[in-house]
């Protein structure tokens, strides 16, 4: 593949992206992605909380999300799960899945919107654990019971899913599929229960996916309608 071959597909695949990108900064500068500012910053908070001695009980508390958990607890958990990175894994990298697939999707989606995806993807995820366990290991779909008791925080089911819908939203669709089948590989190579719930995320934001499409189909039939109906005679 030439030089030109692979910077005319790189604008294809992500120049859309790209130009949304760059017109929030533009437009509004240190202001383009508020929110992800404040996420990243959170999940900072948590991360320097929970490894002290006074501070790990409260971050449990808050914001630590196991199967085991009774649902209504899980789902008061859930919001703040997400900015909890996990023990076992360094924190800079959920800084960074935090800072750059929520700070893209807020400049190109919104902040409400962002939130909404991340929060689907994140719950599919914790929702899916539950049932997995229920199947049992005997099952592909399934999960050990002792699966349990793992804590499941961070934000990574997020940012698959976030991942997911740009790419999908902006023509990326190379880049989406990318993400989709990195999914399903990892969890053909180690079916864990993260692996398990990122797949489950993916798939809840493709049903995002469809669901949007549908209405963008059905705005702009309502559009062509109204514009090409007839004057009304007076």
């Amino acid at each position: 593949m030439t030089v030109d071959t692979l910077g005319r597909w790189a604008r294809a695949e992500w120049g859309a992206l790209y130009l949304a990108v760059r017109r929030a900064v533009v437009e509004r500068r240190w202001r383009a992605a508020p929110m992800t500012v404040g996420a990243v910053c959170l999940t900072g908070i948590t991360q320097v909380v929970q490894n002290r001695s006074w501070g790990y009980r409260i971050v449990r508390d808050l914001g630590v999300v196991r199967a085991e958990d009774p649902l209504w607890l899980a789902l008061l958990r859930t919001p703040l799960s997400l900015f909890v990175p996990a023990l076992d894994l360094p924190v800079w990298g959920a800084l960074a899945q935090v800072l750059i697939a929520f700070g893209i999707a807020e400049m190109c989606l919104g902040r409400w919107r962002t939130l909404v995806i991340a929060y689907v993807a994140t719950l599919a995820g914790t929702l899916y654990a539950r049932v997995a366990i229920a199947i049992g290991p005997d099952s592909p779909f399934g999960l050990p019971a002792s699966d349990a008791r793992v804590v499941d925080t961070g934000p990574s089911a997020a940012v698959v899913g976030l991942a997911v819908f740009l790419g999908w939203r902006y023509g990326a669709y190379a880049t989406a599929g990318v993400v989709i089948a990195a999914m399903a590989a990892e969890v053909a190579l180690k079916p864990n229960l993260a692996g398990k719930e990122h797949v489950a995320a993916v798939m809840a934001v493709l049903v995002l996916c469809a669901v949007s499409a549908v209405r963008q189909r059905r705005s702009r039939a309502r559009a062509g309608s109204t514009s090409g109906a007839p004057p009304i005679q007076s």
